[in-house]
């Protein structure tokens, strides 16, 4: 039997073992509350430097404020700005990196979901809407990055997709759609931009937000919960904690992956 305890092929102390994000810059996009505020939350708590964004300056200083509440050494700096819109894009970025000497961390939370139902009956102007937010919007934010320094100093970028990209639900089509193409993105800019830049995604099920109170009013929550393995819906936090693992060197070695973060949901073959 082979004993590990004799083998120095790979020395432990070779290899990261920290989540301490001390001396990083992070960009968190759509989070003036629920999961991407839990993220900033996290990367703050980790000693990251945090700019957070959303479209509205008013929730957004409030969301700046509950996170130095939380976190009280926290360095964090609210930027109103429309991820659609390349200035506001490039501004958010350049915050990031005249708050905290550079841009180490990407996260591409931004979401909308303006359409359900049947893609026959879907006008093509918000299915359209839903990919440039979804998508082309986290790519921009990406090429802004790049272009503002990660491309030398190396970093991590997490875009948050969905188990809708992952399986269909023939409920939120559109939203799946594009949650899918962020998936491929994910992996295409994995490939493009390694080794200096990891670039993953997570794909969380029903969390608790604003985003999802549709689903889980009521006695619907129970419902939900009951179809998961974990036998609960997805808290912030838990996607937050997945994000700063996959942002920290303890994920290294990871690039180009899709991790679930959905309570088993998956493993069940259910949508």
């Amino acid at each position: 039997m082979w004993d590990v305890t004799q083998s120095t092929t790979f020395p432990q102390s070779s290899f990261p073992q920290t989540s301490d994000l001390t001396g990083r810059s992070a960009l968190v996009t759509g989070a003036s509350r629920g999961i991407g505020e839990a993220i900033a939350t996290e990367l703050a708590r980790r000693g990251a430097s945090v700019v957070i964004t959303s479209r509205k300056a008013e929730p957004l200083e409030e969301a700046a404020e509950r996170i130095r509440q939380a976190v009280p050494s926290a360095s964090v700096t609210a930027f109103a700005a429309n991820t659609g819109d390349p200035e506001d894009r490039a501004g958010a970025v350049a915050a990031t990196v005249a708050q905290g000497g550079g841009i180490h961390i990407l996260v591409n939370n931004t979401g909308i979901a303006p359409l359900a139902g049947p893609l026959m009956d879907a006008d093509l102007d918000a299915y359209r809407k839903t990919f440039d937010t979804n998508v082309v919007a986290a790519l921009g934010f990406v090429q802004e990055a790049y272009r503002a320094g990660m491309k030398d100093t190396g970093g991590a970028v997490v875009n948050i997709s969905s188990v809708a990209g992952l399986r269909s639900t023939g409920v939120i089509a559109a939203y799946g759609t594009s949650k899918a193409a962020l998936i491929r993105l994910t992996a295409e800019l994995a490939w493009e931009l390694g080794p200096n830049i990891r670039v993953n995604a997570i794909a969380p099920a029903i969390v608790r937000t604003k985003f999802a109170s549709g689903l889980i009013e009521g006695e619907n929550e129970a419902r939900a919960a009951a179809a998961y393995p974990m036998k609960r819906i997805g808290e912030p936090e838990d996607v937050a904690r997945a994000v700063a693992f996959l942002a920290s060197d303890e994920a290294a070695w990871i690039t180009g992956e899709t991790l679930a973060v959905d309570g088993g949901t998956l493993a069940t073959g259910g949508a």
